[in-house]
């Protein structure tokens, strides 16, 4: 099966209404930044490389580097056009981001290469076959006991949620998302300590928090 690519909000001539969107229907920094700290983005050693996987237009990349000035942040994203108003942000904001277009299912980037993957409202983008290909491509690039940070829609967990869920169950490819297949197929891909960690409602439904970890003696695959 072939991937297929979604653009932000599925059509690219909705791009411009994505920040705007997140921002104040979502309240999008709030759990960005709840992000960061379930990462423990601070803690981060200078020099050691993170990984913004879907970073779309650099919200959350951004986020990252001021957090921590010292580590190699990349921004990864199939969209150029999402990339480019990345680019733009971290201009504006005058620090240094390696920005890089590809697919989650097929990362550019040799085994080991990072010691953190973090992603925000990328994975219910995916098709059920590319959520497994994506996990297991970051379970790759990720150093030895390196840890994979998710923020995403998924399972209800009140009366209010299982209606937004009803609702949203045919959004582009959230399905598996909302029936709480995540922390399985995170298991399927091979990381140990796999979970959801904690949750939010938003007016688009239940989003959680999911973290995995590469298994300490495992050095590449």
């Amino acid at each position: 099966m072939s991937s297929r690519y979604i653009s932000a909000l599925s059509f690219r001539w909705l791009t411009p209404l994505y920040d705007p969107l997140l921002k104040w229907g979502m309240h999008e920094e709030t759990f960005k930044r709840r992000l960061i700290e379930r990462a423990q983005i601070q803690k981060i050693q200078p020099g050691q490389n993170v990984l913004d996987l879907g970073c779309g237009t650099g919200t959350l990349t951004l986020m990252v580097k001021q957090s921590r000035a010292l580590a190699n942040v990349t921004g990864l994203d199939g969209d150029p056009e999402v990339l480019s108003i990345a680019q733009s942000k971290a201009a504006q904001a005058n620090v240094n981001i390696k920005w890089d277009q590809g697919l989650a299912s097929k990362l550019p980037y040799p085994d080991s290469s990072f010691d953190l993957v973090v992603s925000s409202l990328v994975i219910h983008h995916l098709t059920g076959p590319d959520k497994l290909r994506a996990f297991q491509e970051v379970r790759r690039v990720l150093r030895p006991a390196g840890w994979f940070h998710i923020v995403d829609f998924g399972r209800p967990f009140s009366l209010i949620t299982r209606v937004q869920a009803r609702i949203m169950f045919n959004l582009e490819e959230a399905a598996d998302n909302f029936t709480g297949q995540i922390e399985p197929m995170l298991q399927q891909a091979g990381f140990s300590s796999a979970r959801e960690t904690e949750k939010i409602n938003t007016i688009f439904g239940p989003v959680w928090f999911y973290e995995a970890q590469k298994p300490k003696g495992l050095i590449s695959g």
